[in-house]
C-alpha cells in the first residue's frame, strides 16, 4: 500500500486544480470579470489556466512533479491574498484555508517528490526498455507463427 498511497494523494489533490483549469478554459467569461473586479488584468486568464492544466497534471503523473508543484504554489499564494481575504465572508474564509491546505500538500510533494509510481522515478533505461517491446513485438510475434 505505501508504493500506491502518494499516487492516491496526488489524484485528490490534483483534482481540485484539473477541475478549475477546465472549467475555466470552458468558460473564462465569469473568471476574467472576477479577476478585473480585484484590479488583475483579465488577460491574465491565459496563463493562469495553462498553469491549473499544466502544474495539475504535472503533479498527478509524476513527472517533473516538483515544478508543477512549486508553480501551483507560486500560484496559489497570490490568488488566495487576493481572492480569500474577507474573513468577513464565511465562504472566503473557508476557500483561504483550503488553499493553505493544498499549499501544504503542494509542499510535501516539492519536498519529497512524487512518490514511487511515478514518471519521476523511472530511469531512462526503464522509459527505453519500456518502449522496446512496441517497436520490436510484433516482429517476433510474426517471425513465431511463420509469417
Amino acid at each position: 500500500m505505501k508504493k500506491y498511497i502518494p499516487l492516491l494523494g496526488r489524484i485528490c489533490l490534483c483534482a481540485v486544480f484539473l477541475k478549475a483549469g477546465i472549467d475555466k478554459l470552458f468558460n473564462p467569461t465569469y473568471t476574467q470579470q472576477l479577476m478585473e473586479s480585484k484590479g488583475v488584468p483579465g488577460v491574465l486568464i491565459i496563463p493562469t489556466i495553462i498553469i491549473l492544466l499544466a502544474g495539475g497534471l504535472s503533479v498527478l503523473l509524476g513527472y517533473k512533479a516538483r515544478w508543477g508543484a512549486l508553480a501551483l504554489i507560486g500560484f496559489l499564494i497570490p490568488t488566495t491574498l487576493i481572492f480569500h481575504t474577507d474573513f468577513s465572508n464565511q465562504m472566503q474564509e473557508i476557500q483561504f484555508l483550503k488553499n493553505l491546505g493544498l499549499i501544504g500538500g503542494l509542499l510535501m510533494v516539492a519536498t519529497f517528490g512524487p512518490g514511487p509510481v511515478s514518471f519521476d522515478q523511472r530511469s531512462l533505461w526503464d522509459r527505453v526498455r519500456f518502449l522496446l517491446p512496441l517497436k520490436y513485438g510484433w516482429r517476433r510475434i510474426l517471425d513465431r507463427s511463420g509469417f
